[in-house]
């Protein structure tokens, strides 16, 4: 059923918390209806219920995006449910910190298929029904400066990173003639649930000390900086990374 085709919807994968929570909150401010998507329904229902008192519709999906046909199905159930998508944000993702030498071709697998496969899979397959309906529309990924800059046993994630990066020039050069923008932001180290080693004070203060704005990043700083690049406020932004990190990578 279609629930209203006027709003314009965004479909944000790895939604459940942190950058990926905080990219939906920020899109419904800026009136956007949300699909919202993770591993498993019932990490999706904070999420749910702060999209939801900003007035505006909520979809929640199932998806791993390593999987073609839950791409394959999500996308369906986002046009059968809302009649659109006019947005897609890759948030989802996987960490790792292990030294090169140690890196087993299994979990350089792992690392991949979510972070740079899965991305390039979800956005190929919202760009092949904007093509075909002569729809624009905005992708935004999730980098990371250490797709910029090396880091110590970073390496595999760092990479995949990387891979975002350039992928977002390519497709924003390939899919430019059919009004599709194609972006990305590297954040910084985000006090998400995942980096709550940064609760301890001597970890947190080594990574202030690299920080030329002395404080950590917020979901919420990446989740405005998604919000823009998605919107028409960047209309003439395309191909582009945004460097959200408090300067860390100017030094």
């Amino acid at each position: 059923m279609i629930i209203d085709k006027q709003s314009k919807v965004a479909f944000v994968t790895g939604a459940s918390y942190g950058i990926g929570a905080a990219a939906a909150h920020a899109l419904a401010q800026d009136g956007y209806d949300l699909v919202i998507a993770d591993l498993r329904l019932d990490m999706l229902e904070k999420t749910q219920s702060d999209v939801e008192a900003l007035q505006r519709k909520v979809l929640k999906l199932q998806l791993d995006v390593t999987r073609q046909e839950m791409i394959d199905a999500a996308l369906a159930q986002t046009l059968a449910h809302f009649g659109r998508i006019d947005v897609l944000v890759n948030n989802a993702g996987v960490p790792q910190r292990k030294a090169a030498t140690e890196v087993m071709r299994e979990e350089w697998n792992k690392v991949m298929d979510v972070n740079l496969t899965g991305s390039f899979f979800m956005s190929q397959s919202v760009a092949r029904h904007w093509i075909a309906t002569k729809s624009q529309g905005s992708i935004v990924s999730v980098a990371s400066t250490h797709g910029l800059v090396g880091l110590a046993l970073s390496s595999v994630y760092g990479i995949s990173k990387a891979g975002i990066i350039h992928m977002t020039r390519m497709l924003a050069i390939e899919w430019a003639e059919h009004g599709i923008r194609v972006n990305a932001i590297a954040p910084a180290s985000t006090l998400t649930p995942t980096r709550a080693g940064l609760n301890d004070p001597d970890k947190r203060d080594l990574f202030l000390s690299r920080i030329p704005l002395a404080r950590l990043g917020q979901p919420e700083d990446m989740g405005q900086a998604i919000a823009y690049l998605a919107g028409d406020r960047a209309s003439f932004i395309t191909g582009h990374t945004l460097v959200v990190d408090g300067g860390v990578t100017v030094q």
